[in-house]
């Protein structure tokens, strides 16, 4: 049949074709494209070990699997692994691609050599930036002929809460239209508790308004339980319809989650703990759990791996290789409702299979793809596809001035020696702020290195106008003078943030960042001495792993000459020295409450309390 569609997007009609043609070469009536004839196969519907079985690919289909020699058509093409065990490829619940900081068709030959071969694209990072092209940037890979298929989730923090803005906008009408896309999901971790539970928060009825929508066109609504732990909250927030959570720090909170309806993506963090604690607490099916990476860097995924580490850290603690090996194929396909289309070796399902030399220590030997190999080992051997990415892609820091020092003064009272001024730290926990007094020098109020105390910013890069929020800062930051970091990863608004002990090489950084239109810019002395480019939304670089990882390395490199201030009694996890996970130290979502955001209608000056909506000067 030569007129079937190319179903690189899901399509209803075109399945149609699909199907019907994949139902004649299932019977021998039509020929095969393909054969995949290997030594064993996992099927992840029973947890069953199949020896010597066949895989007969059309297209991009699987329409036969079965005992080798029982398929009763032919083939053009027979491929035979003896010595390999055939698993389906790997699939990500939850996974920001901007955080592994390439763009998708290069995340794409990142991944699939490791086994990733669909991800559910939690999509409020590029969602903050340009919502409205927001599907287009996220199928545009996949129709230009990528092999990983990528699943959108539009944000539901899009704005993260009602004190923030730019770049997009998502309500019930722009849910609505998404839903339209076989390809969507759903809706991206509902974060904003606050706003849920309440119905004075601002953010109430367009939050209310997404998950109606989803409802409507039975998608799953995904859930950040970050600090809900209380038995009122958990059943709360499985009353609200949030069907998952990825956020659990303990066994005990994730048992307790299950045991209330909610489906469970462990992430890395806490795998072992959590995995240790359910296997302790007799738990005998695991239907309800997958394995979320979240976020992980490109750097970080060439030294560790992508979704297989994170079965080998459950196999690791404990889980049976085939239990964990179910949780990130046919568990996470089944909680998004993706079964026809990937999560097992299936009739019907696209040929994504991971083959492996060894399962226990799952040692991958190749990838196939879309019923093609696209791998051997870790090194991908399919195409990348070029995309030419449009301006609304790649020219998304807008500020149509040049920022000085004078934007990053904070200026004293008249006549003042001393201020008191409000100061938080990164992953600011506490329910209230620290008032500090500060010095004051030439009418300005001073950062205070000897407390640890710097200044830390966060600038506007949507509106044109480059608006500037900023106070100081406990325990992070360079303590050399004239130094200063900034970023254009700033979750998950991803307004420009920097730190400084000088208001002039912020500014320095900062004007930088907006030349190179995103990424990291360091500055030492008064001089720039490394940059990292993010060009594409701010967020992600169109280029190799290894290219961004040796800019990275350069980075870290330059950072390390630098005495960087922090608390002593940090725990080691929260990388004290260079600050690279100040790109996290943004958040507004729960269980987070004081932060700082750029300027806006409801926080003047930035600094807001996202639970409460309270508002409180930088100094006084």
């Amino acid at each position: 049949m030569t007129d079937l569609p190319d179903d690189l997007i899901l399509n209803a009609a075109d399945e149609v074709k699909i199907r019907q043609d994949l139902l004649l070469v299932a019977l021998g009536k039509r020929p095969a494209d393909r054969i995949l004839r290997v030594g064993r196969l996992l099927d992840v519907h029973s947890r069953t070990r199949l020896e010597d079985q066949e895989i007969v690919i059309k297209g991009r289909r699987i329409a036969w699997v079965g005992p080798a020699g029982a398929y009763p058509g032919e083939a053009a093409e027979r491929v035979h692994e003896p010595d390999l065990s055939a698993v389906p490829g790997f699939g990500e619940v939850h996974k920001h691609i901007e955080s592994s900081h390439l763009t998708p068709e290069y995340e794409a030959a990142l991944v699939l050599p490791r086994g990733n071969t669909w991800t559910c694209e939690a999509s409020h990072e590029f969602s903050n930036v340009d919502g409205p092209h927001n599907l287009e940037f996220w199928l545009a890979a996949r129709k230009a002929g990528s092999r990983l298929k990528i699943f959108p989730q539009p944000g539901s923090a899009v704005p993260p809460t009602a004190y923030e803005w730019g770049g997009g906008h998502f309500g019930h009408d722009e849910q609505q239209g998404f839903m339209r896309s076989p390809m969507v999901t759903g809706l991206d971790e509902v974060m904003d508790w606050p706003a849920v539970w309440n119905p004075d928060n601002p953010s109430h009825a367009r939050l209310w308004g997404m998950i109606e929508a989803t409802f409507a066109a039975r998608g799953v609504v995904e859930g950040h339980g970050a600090g809900l732990r209380t038995l009122p909250e958990i059943n709360a927030f499985a009353a609200a319809g949030l069907a998952s959570d990825h956020e659990m720090a303990t066994a005990d909170e994730a048992w307790d989650k299950l045991r209330h309806g909610l489906f469970i993506e462990i992430r890395i963090h806490t795998m072992p703990e959590i995995i240790r604690g359910l296997l302790e607490k007799g738990l005998a099916d695991w239907s309800q759990v997958a394995f979320a990476t979240d976020d992980r860097s490109a750097p970080q995924t060439l030294e560790i791996g992508a979704t297989d580490h994170n079965v080998r850290t459950a196999i690791a603690a404990g889980l049976a290789p085939e239990i964990a090996i179910q949780c990130v194929t046919i568990n996470p396909a089944r909680h998004m409702r993706l079964t026809p289309h990937v999560g097992s070796i299936a009739p019907g399902r696209y040929a994504d299979i991971v083959l492996l030399q060894d399962v226990p220590s799952l040692k991958i030997a190749k990838v196939w793809a879309d019923g093609e190999p696209v791998s051997e080992g870790n090194r991908f051997t399919g195409n990348i596809p070029h995309i030419a990415w449009p301006d609304w892609a790649t020219r998304t820091v807008n500020i149509r001035r040049e920022i000085t020092a004078a934007d990053f003064a904070i200026k004293a009272a008249p006549g003042r020696a001393t201020m008191n001024a409000a100061v938080i730290r990164p992953f600011h926990w506490h329910p209230e702020f620290y008032t500090v007094e500060m010095p004051v020098a030439d009418g300005e109020v001073q950062r205070l290195p000897a407390e640890t105390i710097t200044k830390f910013a966060i600038v506007d890069r949507f509106s044109g106008e480059g608006k500037v929020s900023k106070m100081f800062w406990r325990g992070t930051g360079p303590r050399d003078p004239d130094t200063a970091l900034a970023c254009s990863v700033a979750h998950d608004k991803h307004n420009i943030w920097t730190c400084g002990s000088s208001d002039a090489a912020m500014a320095l950084a900062v004007n930088r960042l907006r030349e190179q239109q995103g990424g990291w810019v360091l500055v030492h002395r008064g001089e720039v001495t490394a940059t990292v480019r993010f060009e594409v939304g701010g967020l992600m670089s169109q280029r190799s792993a290894e290219a961004l990882d040796a800019d990275m390395r350069a980075l870290r490199a330059a950072a390390a000459t630098i005495d960087w201030m922090y608390e002593p009694t940090w725990h080691p996890r929260w990388h004290p020295g260079f600050p690279e996970r100040l790109m996290f130290a943004t958040l507004t979502c729960a269980p987070w409450q004081w932060v700082l955001v750029a300027p806006s209608p409801l926080a003047p000056e930035g600094f807001v309390n996202v639970a409460t909506g309270r508002t409180h000067p930088i100094v006084w």
